[in-house]
């Protein structure tokens, strides 16, 4: 047909920045219009690819595959700000090579020429041009920026070279939009240029939502991604409504001067002939030695495993288990799967990095004779089939988690081991869901906050639920949709944008690995920002990566694995036991205790409110409970918690659908657990295979009206030959059937199972090496931080607060003089720091000493470590305190960080001055930084300056020393208001923060806040009423005490004030606790290669060396060096610190005057026998060289003679007189003042009183 036209310039909603259609929806549309093909063009990426292919193929027409691609202005290597904006290109697969092609060039783009865009060159252009046709693209094409530049010259060139690679697969493309700049002139121009070249023109339409009436939409979908609203004039916008999908007929009443243009469309479509195989296997080979055959090298490493796991004595049963696993691996052709497994894990285990599997794959005797899986799946009851069998021939899926700190380093050896070309991780897409729809919509309708904030949380707490679902289930949305306008748009709205992609990332968990280059089947892109040193990723996502046949698998970095090994670190330094997590008893009572009480805070899977509600009421004795109770508690299985509960204490009685499935659900009280038993049950009562019910399993799973009947009458026909009726086959069926789609397999639960038993029995069995864990793991989190902390306050764990001098990176362990265990805060887990600041402080501090003051912070920091942000946050959170006030010591940081910068840079410069011949023992003077040892600060403020950096309050106030003193009847706990309590009454006393205002129906101010407690927040909403009798009352940070009624509204708690008021503290407490502040003795921290009394390391060949200081009658010998200054102690305004007995000369610094550095010194003769002390000045010249050499001879002159008169050296630097009580004496006389003079000038020597 003649009039047929193919649209080939399409986004989707994987454009990310501007695009609205859904992939389904442009097929169906292209289909609805009687269009033979349509073509996907997004962005730069090739994301929705596949998804595009399998739609069109599915109903019917042609796909085409292409990319709007960008091409550099130069090279795509080159990085000139100049040259920013690429062009533009519209590229499609004419075929299977002109793909491969395609996704090389786009990998390229994106690996090596991104800069802002990801960005392809000629060069690269040429090398894949095979199997490519190429469009000129759209008014930011290379073509028509030359047209627009009035630059024919470069236009004619662009033509030449386009024409010459691409041949006759090189068209003029043109389009036509409203508003767009100079359209029509480049649209003239390119007709022009396709009559004097004979290069073929075609036309597009640039689309980027499917039907007219979509504009809306995309338009706030572009708001939300480019973070603007409507009303913004200079929002990034399509000003006309035309970029859509438009009929044949409209595009021929556009173009009816151009036909061949558009039949070009046609021609290009009839052209493409791409083909993709799907079902594939494309396991990489693993190399093996001597090249043996991969089944027989799999055998051997099973049978030395095999021997390894059961002391040279498997039972008859393991062997037949195993040879029956091997036959079903040797038979599906997946030897080389489990040998790569084997690889992977055997890094793992060589560098012990924890490691568990989930899923089915627990259930492979295989993998756990080669040391991939910990648990006996013979021993657990776990059978092979729902992991492999000969029926359903998918690929096994081997579900790894690792310590989620070491993940990178099993990422790494898979890249090193088989080709940085071979591995990739996977990328994921963010959608809108129901609460993010309402709030972004709202934000870029310009709508305000409190409307979208309470529509949001009228949305039930549903996993996963829809707007539609969302407005059946709640009347109160309902209603506020059916009486506000605004509400209504804005749903209906959102309702369009639910589903939307929004963002792209990196899957949590998903590696893929080639045996082929991955371009060959995939296209790459570079990790996001901040991730740089990881592996590409796929610009396909889960699906189409198993679509095309690779080789899927999971490497998941699971935090708990990072706990438990963290915690056995722990305890090896803190008791000196060395442990692992396999070598836990599985029946402590101690384990089993803390989960019969609910206390599961940290602990694996069961920290949930409902999860720890359900524990409490099971009171688990054995691994099997826990399985079991992982796995109801899911929705659908959910329902059954209760019978599961009363039946195992016998408080119901276990019933069976049939006597004859008794043995199989006896283990889990007559309650149907596992998708296994479902399975079992197949095999029991239908007669399948277990291969079979597998397939069965899944059917289920799907709810596939036509394959569930079939499904349906074989499993009758099976138990009607087992000798069983057709209603008790119903009956049956009917009760597998719903559970199959959402129940767990046995071996995930058992493996989840045993991670939270292991952390279960940490905690009760070493609570603070197991919680500082749990802290080390939450860094960064503060929230999360502060429930761990408070978690340790429960079980009467002190954590001390980070200091400069006792803190690590990480939380460590301190134990005092009386045998008592602490936390000690580490620093790298403040807010606003992390380890790359802390960890090179921490180095210095252990090679050379604490520090001893500012200044000492000051000589040995480097600015890189320790910037503004840094120090700020480190004062506020107290671990400077030792050093003086917060308040203080933050008036000071400009000066701080001056001298710092000033420091670093004379280090890195490699200037020295006259102090460095000193040694270190005698530190570069500088401008002093002179800290008050009081503190300003208010309570009230550290508190706020803690929670908000630390994420809990550290440094006691006398408020929460008070709450703590309350009776029972006040709320000082979160934990003591749940959602139980709706309806009740309850006072409590906390402070104010999270304020927000907001209005009620009738246009009155509200209040919702959050008042902190001991343990946490809760939620408050203060009426019109309540806020009008005290408005002030309610300003962040304010301690208030409330009563009121508990609310529970979709699984959230909140308190309605009814009556409330300021809270004033008691005078005497307030007193006794800021006595108590002041005193804060650390206690050294017990760990590994620690130096608490590093001295200053010796300078070579000094002279001072090895000599025995004197003290000066001022000084006093000080206390023990491993005790710590006490903080805020000193009576003084200036902070001093006390100096340490070893061997360096007295410093005194005064100012630099017109007089003297000593009134009593008085010129020496040189004639003099003998003048008592010396004392000797010298100037700093700036010239470092020289300096040093001066210093020198001064030394030199000093040990030549030895004598009996004290030595003083006086430096003039900076402003300031520098003296110096040389460690050793002198023979004061002539000789020694003529050769100090000759050295010096005259002058430079007198004589001192001392």
């Amino acid at each position: 047909m003649t009039d047929q036209f193919v649209h080939l310039h399409n986004h989707s909603e994987y454009s990310l920045l501007d695009g609205f259609s859904r992939l389904d929806d442009m097929v169906n549309r292209a289909v609805e219009l009687g269009q033979p093909a349509i073509a996907l063009t997004d962005h730069g990426n090739l994301h929705g690819a596949i998804g595009l292919y399998q739609s069109a193929t599915n109903a019917g027409i042609k796909p085409i595959i292409g990319v709007e691609g960008y091409v550099a202005d130069g090279a795509r290597d080159e990085r000139n700000p100049q040259k920013r904006f690429p062009f533009h290109m519209t590229l499609l697969a004419q075929n299977r090579v002109g793909y491969q092609n395609l996704m090389k060039l786009v990998t390229a783009s994106h690996i090596e020429g991104f800069y802002y865009r990801p960005r392809m060159d000629r060069e690269i252009l040429e090398k894949y041009s095979e199997g490519l046709i190429v469009l000129s693209g759209c008014p930011s094409g290379e073509l028509a920026r030359y047209i627009k530049n009035g630059d024919m010259d470069a236009a004619n060139e662009t033509l030449e070279w386009y024409g010459n690679v691409f041949q006759d697969r090189y068209y003029l493309e043109m389009m036509m939009h409203e508003h767009v700049p100079e359209q029509a002139e480049i649209n003239e121009a390119i007709i022009q240029l396709s009559n004097q070249t004979g290069l073929p023109m075609v036309v597009t339409n640039d689309s980027h939502y499917v039907r007219r009436e979509d504009s809306e939409a995309q338009d706030i979908l572009t708001c939300i991604q480019t973070n603007s609203n409507v009303k913004d004039p200079k929002r990034l916008h399509m000003e006309d409504t035309s970029y859509y999908l438009r009929s044949a007929e409209e595009m021929f009443a556009e173009w009816s001067h151009l036909p061949e243009a558009l039949a070009n469309t046609l021609k290009i479509a009839e052209s493409c002939e791409l083909d993709l195989e799907f079902g594939q296997t494309l396991v990489p080979r693993y190399s093996t030695p001597q090249n043996k055959p991969s089944m027989d090298y799999l055998k051997e490493l099973c049978h030395e495993g095999l021997k390894k796991r059961f002391d040279n004595k498997p039972s008859e049963e393991v062997l037949e288990r195993l040879d029956y696993e091997l036959g079903i691996i040797e038979e599906t052709k997946f030897a080389d799967y489990f040998l790569v497994c084997w690889d992977i894990f055997n890094f793992v285990n060589e560098r012990g990095i924890l490691s568990a599997v989930r899923g089915s794959a627990a259930a492979s005797l295989v993998l756990y004779c080669l040391e991939v899986t910990q648990i006996d799946p013979v021993e657990a009851d776990l059978f092979f089939e729902r992991f492999l069998n000969i029926e359903r021939r998918e690929m096994p899926d081997i579900d790894m988690d690792f310590a989620d700190d070491r993940r990178a380093e099993v990422i790494k050896y898979c890249v090193d081991h088989y080709g940085s070309d071979h591995v990739a991780q996977i990328v994921t897409f963010g959608t809108l869901g129901a609460k993010a729809a309402i709030r972004d919509t709202a934000r870029a309708l310009a709508l305000p906050l409190d409307l979208s904030d309470k529509l949001a949380k009228m949305v039930p707490l549903t996993l996963n639920i829809k707007l539609k679902d969302a407005i059946a289930e709640s009347a109160e949305m309902r209603t506020e949709i059916s009486r506000n306008k605004d509400a209504r748009d804005l749903i209906e709205m959102a309702q369009k944008l639910e589903g939307s992609v929004r963002s792209s990332g990196t899957h949590a968990a998903a590696v893929v690995i080639s045996e082929k280059p991955l371009t060959e089947y995939v296209p790459l892109q570079r990790p996001k920002s901040g991730d740089e040193g990881s592996s590409p990723v796929t610009q396909y996502s889960m699906n189409p990566v198993a679509d095309v046949g690779l080789l899927k698998m999971d490497f998941l970095g699971l935090a708990n694995l990072s706990i438990l090994d963290q915690c056995v670190k722990l305890i090896a330094e803190t008791t000196g036991e060395h442990m692992g997590v396999y070598d836990v008893p599985v029946d402590d009572a101690k384990a089993f205790h803390i989960l019969g009480e609910g206390d599961t805070l940290g602990v694996f899977q069961l920290e949930s409110d409902g999860m720890r509600k359900n524990i409490k009421l099971l009171k688990p004795t054995t691994i099997n409970d826990l399985a079991a109770m992982i796995a109801l508690y899911r929705p659908g299985p959910m329902e059954h918690i209760g019978t599961f509960i009363d039946a195992k204490h016998g408080r119901a009685e276990i019933t069976y659908p049939h006597e004859d499935l008794r043995e199989l659900l006896e283990p889990t009280y007559g309650v149907l657990v596992y998708q296994d038993q479902v399975m079992l049950i197949a095999q029991a009562f239908g007669g399948y295979t277990l291969g079979e019910a597998d397939i069965l399993r899944k059917a289920m799973g799907k709810k596939k009206a036509s394959v569930m009947k079939a499904e349906h009458e074989k499993f009758s026909k099976g138990a009607l030959e087992k000798g069983y009726t057709q209603e008790q086959a119903d009956t049956v069926f009917k009760l597998m059937e719903p559970f199959a789609g959402y129940g767990f397999n046995k071996a995930h639960a058992v493996s989840y199972a045993y991670i939270a038993y292991w952390t279960a029995y940490f905690k009760a069995n070493y609570p603070t090496e197991y919680i500082a864990a749990v802290l080390d793991s939450a860094s960064g989190n503060p929230e999360k931080v502060g429930l761990a902390i408070r978690e340790a306050s429960r079980l009467n764990i002190g954590v001390k607060p980070p200091s400069i001098n006792y803190s690590r990176s990480g939380f460590t362990i301190e134990r005092d003089s009386d045998g008592n265990d602490a936390i000690r805060f580490g620093m790298a887990a403040v807010k606003n720091v992390g380890a790359g600041a802390i960890d090179p402080i921490v180095e210095l501090r252990e090679a050379a000493g604490q520090f001893k003051d500012i200044e000492d912070i000051v000589r040995r920091v480097d600015s890189k470590s320790l910037n503004r942000r840094t120090l700020e946050s480190l004062i506020r959170v107290g671990a400077f305190d030792e050093f003086g006030g917060r308040g203080n010591l933050l008036e000071s940081v400009d000066r701080i960080i001056a001298a710092i910068q000033r420091q670093t840079k004379l280090r890195d410069s490699g200037q020295t001055s006259m102090f460095d011949m000193l040694g270190e023992s005698v530190p570069a003077p500088m401008v002093e930084i002179e800290i008050v040892s009081s503190d300003d600060t208010t309570d009230q403020e550290r508190v706020i300056w803690e929670r908000d950096l630390l994420g809990v309050e550290l440094t006691q106030s006398p408020f929460t020393r008070e709450m703590r003193q309350q009776p029972d009847n006040i709320v000082v706990f979160a934990a003591d208001i749940s959602p139980d309590m709706s309806g009740q009454k309850r006072a409590a006393l906390g402070q104010v923060n999270g304020v927000r205002e907001l209005t009620t129906k009738r246009g009155d101010n509200f209040l919702s806040l959050n008042l902190t407690l001991l343990d946490g927040d809760i939620e408050m909403v203060v009426w019109p009423n309540i806020l009008e009798q005290n408005p002030t009352l309610w300003e962040n940070g304010n301690f208030v005490s409330v009563s009121g009624e508990v609310r529970e509204r979709f699984g959230r708690v909140s308190l309605s004030v009814e009556t409330a008021g300021e809270y004033q503290l008691k005078a005497e407490g307030q007193a006794e606790s800021e006595a108590e502040a002041k005193l804060n003795e650390p206690a050294p921290v017990v760990r590994a290669g620690f130096n608490e009394q590093s001295e200053p390391k010796p300078v070579l060949n000094d002279p001072v060396q090895h000599m025995k200081r004197e003290r000066g009658p001022s000084e006093t010998t000080p206390s023990n060096t491993n005790d710590a200054a006490p903080i805020n102690t000193s009576p003084t305004p200036t902070y001093k610190t006390p100096v340490e007995q070893i061997v360096e000369p007295i410093i005194e610094e005064t100012p630099l005057t017109t007089e003297s550095a000593a009134p009593n010194d008085t010129a020496l003769d040189p004639d003099m026998a003998s003048g008592g002390p010396v004392l000797v000045r010298v100037k700093e010249t700036g010239d470092a060289a020289d300096d040093k050499y001066r210093l020198e001879d001064i030394m030199r002159l000093f040990v030549e003679f030895a004598g009996s008169d004290s030595a003083i050296l006086e430096i003039e630097t900076g402003g300031k007189i520098v003296r110096l009580d040389m460690p050793f004496k002198v023979q004061s006389g002539a000789r020694l003042t003529g050769r100090l003079h000759e050295l010096l000038g005259s002058g430079s020597v007198r004589s001192a009183a001392i």
